[in-house]
């Protein structure tokens, strides 16, 4: 399992974008920041709320110079079904993990239900993991919250508690 500090595992996967099926790689996304988004399965409840929130906040995490990534253990013909019926908004890569060595790779695995907890992880330009939040199935997370965070490690310094773009920071880290 990955840990903060550490290099992010890659990973070459089939991925639902912008209408097409296509293969995409953590490794190809090099030099950009990347926010990945584990959830558990489509076709569910709080699952669509934290779709759309990310494709809702999708510009500010471009604007910031992050691609978004979701990763569930479906198939991508299921993310495909789910996302022209009832995302049509969501215009990030959706990856399929069928095999779900991406979701134990990051440690988000419930290997009981066979599905990936609410795992949120930024990875640097560099490729090293630089923050993980991993949540209960029952627990929506929060698209304002990850991309303060973004935007704090992107400073390059300390940032205290509550700390928001624009104020001041501690200093160099």
């Amino acid at each position: 399992m990955v840990k903060v500090g550490q290099k992010a595992p890659d990973f070459h996967a089939q991925a639902y974008v912008n209408g097409q099926i296509t293969s995409i790689s953590l490794s190809e996304m090099r030099g950009k920041w990347v926010v990945l988004v584990f959830y558990p399965l489509d076709f569910t409840f709080v699952c669509p709320t934290e779709l759309r929130a990310f494709a809702e906040q999708y510009d500010g995490f471009r604007k910031a110079g992050a691609e978004v990534v979701a990763i569930s253990v479906d198939s991508v013909y299921s993310h495909k079904a789910w996302i022209e019926r009832d995302l049509p908004q969501v215009k990030y890569p959706v990856v399929a993990d069928l095999t779900k060595v991406v979701a134990r790779e990051y440690g988000v695995l419930d290997e009981e239900k066979g599905l990936a907890l609410r795992g949120t992880f930024i990875i640097d330009p560099d490729g090293t993991l630089r923050y993980q939040v991993v949540a209960d199935l029952g627990l929506g997370r929060s698209t304002d919250e990850t991309l303060r965070v973004l935007q704090a490690l992107q400073t390059g310094e300390l940032c205290p508690a509550n700390w928001r773009p624009g104020q001041k920071t501690l200093g160099k880290g």
